[in-house]
């Protein structure tokens, strides 16, 4: 009797595993993991800017004439990005993701706007320090596309097969939603460094070039 209940259950196992697979739901668990691990490399590589920033602040400040404004806008725009808690729960909840990419996206506007306007200062393009985190960040924001990107395949994987027959019943059933994604044209459009007009400075004068942000 026991040998016919263990064959029993065991050919109900087997059957659930093939059912299970044929409705997708192996697909969503490789997804899902998927998904998280590209999140954590997101993460990994936006907080490896937010540690640069506190340095490269520092370095510009030694630059007396440095325009404060730009300074100011990208130690605030630091501050929103590190205070929204980038939980793996985030990105099941599109308006909270939303505000996170806002609060990256400003911060990379910032940060570009910061490179764009110490062009002006000769000294300062010519301090190692400065060079050497200048390379950094550039390498960071390189690593941060990348990463995006990844999360975004691995995403729109996951909401595909939430969406597709037959897996939408196993998505139905289960609670499987769509996950939130970055809206890549968006932050370009926010990060877009602005227009940079150089007036010439008078003969007499021995003060740098001004530049006026548009």
């Amino acid at each position: 009797m026991s040998k016919q209940i263990r064959a029993t259950t065991a050919a109900l196992a087997t059957s659930l595993a093939l059912s299970l697979s044929g409705c997708g739901y192996n697909t969503f668990q490789s997804a899902d993991e998927q998904i998280k691990a590209g999140w954590a490399e997101v993460i990994n590589e936006y907080q490896r800017r937010a540690d640069l920033i506190p340095n490269l602040v520092s370095t510009v400040k030694g630059e007396a004439k440095f325009e404060q404004d730009t300074l100011t806008r990208v130690i605030e725009a630091r501050s929103r990005a590190t205070s929204i808690q980038a939980t793996p729960e985030l990105i099941n909840d599109p308006v909270a993701f939303q505000k996170f990419q806002q609060a990256q996206g400003e911060l990379t506007g910032a940060l570009s706007r910061l490179m764009v306007v110490s062009e002006q200062y000769p000294s300062l393009r010519a301090n190692q320090g400065f060079r050497d985190l200048s390379a950094q960040l550039e390498g960071t924001e390189n690593r941060i596309s990348v990463a995006r990107n990844r999360y975004i395949q691995s995403v729109q994987t996951y909401n595909v097969t939430v969406r597709s027959f037959p897996s939408n019943l196993t998505a139905m059933v289960m609670g499987y939603k769509e996950k939130a994604t970055f809206a890549v044209e968006n932050e370009k459009e926010i990060a877009k460094p602005p227009r940079v007009e150089f007036e010439a400075a008078p003969a007499t004068s021995t003060s740098p070039a001004s530049g006026a942000l548009k």
